[in-house]
């Protein structure tokens, strides 16, 4: 039983008059936002994001797919989607002729609507999907369709695309891959890439950017290369320094 609830219980019972265990409560006359630190402390650990070689083992087994999984699994990366502004796109969100597409408000986590853009190769898989769309729908609505025979046309449920990236994930033999992996992926390669981190956040539909620092995660690999090129330019500053004939390590520092 959570320690919290275990104190509910005996304040319940009569044994307690109140519970020692913080929830974040607002506490009259602290500053930084007056929040009281709890008894048990609450971890973060940093999202788990797959090596090279298991992004190319997914995409491998993905290209086995249908166009509808293929291009829903490519939008997933390219605009960093979450499940359900995914399986939430309508035809009327897209844009093809600038390549962006509409995320509503009300498919969002914190209720911010944004405009995202998406990849030319997604744009070739888009159109392709859409002309297969049209085989078994031509009515506007969801852009998703189910394919089965018990829901034929039906919307696509969050369940069922669940169900398809877990499948993926156990061909490829990287079964931490889940729905969301790939907007961690998305985020932490515009990271790398040198994206503000503010600019990332928007892309991300983050009122702030301490949650989009939740989701950007730099390995080990990436923080030694950014190390290593760093002191790359501080050793040639400090040997021209030493080496400069007509002036000095100050000088040459300025």
């Amino acid at each position: 039983m959570p320690v919290r609830l275990f104190y509910d219980f005996l304040m319940e019972e009569g044994l307690r008059e109140s519970n020692p265990v913080g929830r974040g409560r607002y506490t009259p006359g602290r500053q930084q936002g007056g929040q009281q630190r709890g008894l048990v402390p609450r971890l973060t650990k940093l999202p788990w994001i797959p090596s090279e070689q298991q992004w190319l083992g997914i995409l491998q087994v993905a290209r086995e797919e249908s166009v509808r999984n293929r291009v829903m699994l490519a939008l997933a990366y390219d605009a960093a989607l979450r499940r359900e502004e995914r399986c939430s796109l309508r035809t009327d969100d897209l844009d093809p002729a600038h390549r962006t597409l509409r995320v509503r408000a009300e498919t969002t986590k914190n209720r911010l609507e944004r405009v995202v853009p998406y990849s030319a190769s997604t744009g070739v898989l888009m159109s392709a999907y859409l002309a297969h769309r049209a085989t078994i729908s031509r009515a506007r609505g969801p852009l998703f369709l189910s394919e089965s025979r018990r829901n034929h046309g039906q919307p696509l449920t969050l369940w069922t695309w669940s169900k398809v990236v877990r499948r993926l994930a156990l061909a490829a033999g990287v079964p931490r891959f889940s729905t969301h992996t790939t907007r961690h992926l998305c985020l932490t390669d515009l990271a790398r890439m040198g994206w503000e981190l503010h600019a990332i956040a928007s892309f991300a539909g983050h009122r702030h950017t301490d949650s989009t620092l939740q989701y950007i995660h730099l390995s080990g690999r990436d923080l030694a290369d950014k190390l290593a090129r760093g002191m790359k330019h501080i050793h040639a500053w400090r040997i021209e320094a030493l080496t400069s004939p007509n002036g000095t390590a100050t000088e040459v520092a300025r």
